[in-house]
């Protein structure tokens, strides 16, 4: 793990995102050789995630992660995912407003921005994603909410300070980690800068 503290699994459909990935199979494989206190994050960039729900639960998903832009019903998708005892996170895309989660803010655990357009990894951080994380982070401050703010896309050693500095606390790197070079000391290097930037805010 070199430090590391949650395992972030995509889980693509080719419709949702053009690509195609795993499977609950493949989560409760990969359960299987992960520490049990290490959280499993499904991140479910797929159509109709209520009906996968229960599969990916029971393959020892920790947390579950579902589009705002693939759910008719969000509220009762949530719902769902809390009552099967995992930890549910609601996504935005680069083009969702933050104002279109106003009505679950205060039953999310945490909230997924994506930084990139889902799909690919190795794409460049949009920076526009910033303002999104500190709207968050100051919405949460203004309503005593107490969900956690996640950010996925483009988080390398030149974005990550700006993005813990505007509020962001779970940080997914994919291609920084394991693109080029060692994944452990990458990761190293990743928490070194994310802690320092969360020195210096405070």
């Amino acid at each position: 793990m070199a430090g590391a503290t949650v395992v972030h699994l995509d889980v693509m459909d080719g419709h949702f995102v053009p690509n195609i990935t795993i499977g609950p199979p493949v989560v409760k494989a990969i359960r299987r050789h992960v520490p049990a206190e290490v959280p499993l994050d499904v991140h479910l960039m797929i159509e109709n995630p209520d009906q996968y729900i229960p599969a990916f639960a029971e393959a020892g998903a920790s947390w579950i992660s579902v589009h705002q832009e693939a759910c008719v019903h969000l509220h009762r998708v949530l719902e769902h995912i809390q009552s099967r005892g995992v930890k549910a996170g609601v996504v935005i895309n680069p083009a969702t407003p933050v104002a279109t989660l106003t009505d679950v803010l205060d039953m999310v655990d945490f909230v997924l921005v994506m930084s990139v357009n889902p799909g690919f990894g190795g794409q460049k951080f949009i920076p526009h994603s910033l303002r999104k994380i500190r709207d968050l982070a100051e919405l949460r401050s203004r309503r005593h909410l107490g969900f956690r703010i996640e950010v996925d896309g483009g988080i390398a050693l030149d974005t990550i300070v700006e993005v813990v500095r505007a509020g962001a606390e779970i940080l997914v790197a994919g291609n920084a980690v394991f693109g080029r070079g060692d994944s452990g000391q990458n990761v190293h290097q990743l928490l070194q800068a994310a802690r320092a930037a969360l020195l210096e805010k405070a």
